[in-house]
């Protein structure tokens, strides 16, 4: 094991210096004072090229702009800082318009902004939440946030090196896109009835009867629990209406082999069969004594 300070202990060989602990105010720069929110009635009179960003990403296109070069967003408010659903920080460049949901930061000149990047989103931002009604992200909160930062031309390579990852995984994700499109096309026609299969003899399987899911499960709603009680680790994901767990937990309120579905949000009606105990927050269904007759 490598026992000098700040030096992790997977490197490239060829970079032998500590790394420093520096605050993120130390490094980069808040634009937050350029931004400026523009509502929906507004933004369809003057739809354009220019993409509109919010705390997520993307939202709209206008024709106009207010910042016109390489920075970071950092969602400020919103579940996604908990569930992260989406990606909450990310590189832009070029011409685009931001609104006041995302923090923008500009990295100093001895910072490579792919690092920088890369070292925000990893962050697990539980520990720097300031909200109350939801989740949020404070500008001064932010700025305290620790980083380990090595040389540049070890930041550089690190990005690099994990940059082509990120396009092989996009190559992979285009392939999933095309996969999953044909399974809905064939899952339509299955549940339509339109495409039926043969029994193990060549004859047809019984005509199919329509049931509601009240009929053949009991609907359970899961318990709320404050974000203070969940961990970035723990035994059991707490799951409260996202695609992702919202924390972990040492305590456990849902059997596994479970079926959830989130009840509002941006995933909205996600359904997702655990295989393991789980929390069942108080923005998640779980199906529970479901009809024996019924494959789960």
């Amino acid at each position: 094991m490598n026992n000098q300070k700040n030096i992790p202990e997977l490197r490239f060989s060829e970079f032998t210096e500590e790394w420093e602990s520096k605050k993120l105010g130390e490094v980069a720069e808040f634009l937050d004072g350029k931004r400026k929110p523009i509502k929906e009635s507004d933004r369809a009179k003057i739809k354009g090229k220019y993409p509109y960003y919010g705390a997520s990403g993307i939202i709209d296109y206008i024709n106009d702009f207010i910042f016109d070069e390489d920075i970071i967003l950092l969602g400020e408010d919103g579940e996604n800082i908990i569930s992260r659903n989406l990606p909450l920080a990310f590189r832009v460049t070029g011409k685009c318009w931001i609104n006041n949901h995302a923090h923008v930061i500009k990295p100093s000149h001895n910072t490579d902004i792919s690092f920088l990047t890369y070292c925000l989103e990893r962050i697990s931002y539980l520990q720097y939440n300031t909200g109350t009604a939801q989740p949020k992200l404070n500008q001064e909160v932010c700025k305290g946030i620790t980083i380990e930062f090595p040389s540049l031309p070890e930041q550089t390579k690190i990005a690099t090196f994990l940059t082509a990852i990120d396009e092989k995984l996009q190559a992979l994700k285009k392939k999933k896109a095309l996969l999953e499109q044909y399974k809905k096309g064939v899952m339509q026609a299955i549940f339509s009835q339109q495409l039926r299969f043969k029994d193990d003899n060549g004859g047809d399987y019984p005509a199919w009867e329509r049931k509601k899911l009240g009929e053949i499960s009991e609907i359970k709603k899961g318990e709320q629990l404050n974000v203070t009680e969940l961990t970035e680790i723990g035994l059991y994901p707490a799951l409260n209406g996202g695609i992702n767990p919202s924390g972990y937990t040492s305590n456990w309120n849902t059997e596994a082999n479970t079926i959830s579905i989130s009840e509002g949000g941006n995933s909205c009606g996600y359904v997702n069969f655990n295989i393991d105990r789980f929390w069942s927050g108080g923005h998640c269904y779980s199906l529970i004594n479901i009809d024996s007759t019924i494959n789960v």
